[in-house]
């Protein structure tokens, strides 16, 4: 079960999610939303969000998703394609979705969208549960 409210205090507590500008916003069991309001340091030198802030931002909104059932998890592969264009103002959200729990990893996708609901990129993330860990979070 989700412990919804410890999940979204520990990643308001991540040091690296703040000075990105990134939140998680929502989550329930086996899925997390993370959101970007784009700003100045969100850009690359083509005035566009910059793609290591959307991957960042669906990498965290994966791990997020497979943290929801209580287990410490770290990226062991993903594969992401970048579709369309983030701009200055926009707010950039990013859902991930468990798709399968194993023992030792979990497997989720992610999809990128702005506040149209336009789709800006795509994920799939595997991750892997470090058991000596767990509980460390919660």
């Amino acid at each position: 079960m989700v412990d919804k409210e410890g999940l979204l205090q520990h990643f308001h507590d991540n040091p690296f999610l703040q000075i990105n500008h990134m939140e998680l916003v929502d989550a329930g069991e086996d899925w997390a939303q993370m959101e970007l309001k784009v700003y100045e340091g969100s850009l690359n030198p083509l005035g566009l969000v910059h793609g290591g802030a959307l991957f960042t931002l669906a990498d965290s909104a994966g791990g997020a998703a497979a943290h929801t059932d209580g287990r410490v998890y770290v990226t062991l592969s993903s594969s992401f394609t970048f579709l369309h264009s983030a701009l200055p103002g926009d707010t950039v959200r990013a859902k991930g979705t468990v798709r399968r729990r194993g023992q030792t990893t979990c497997y989720v996708n992610v999809d990128v969208t702005n506040q149209k609901e336009e789709l800006l990129a795509s994920g799939n993330y595997t991750f892997f549960h470090i058991p000596e860990m767990d509980g460390r979070f919660n």
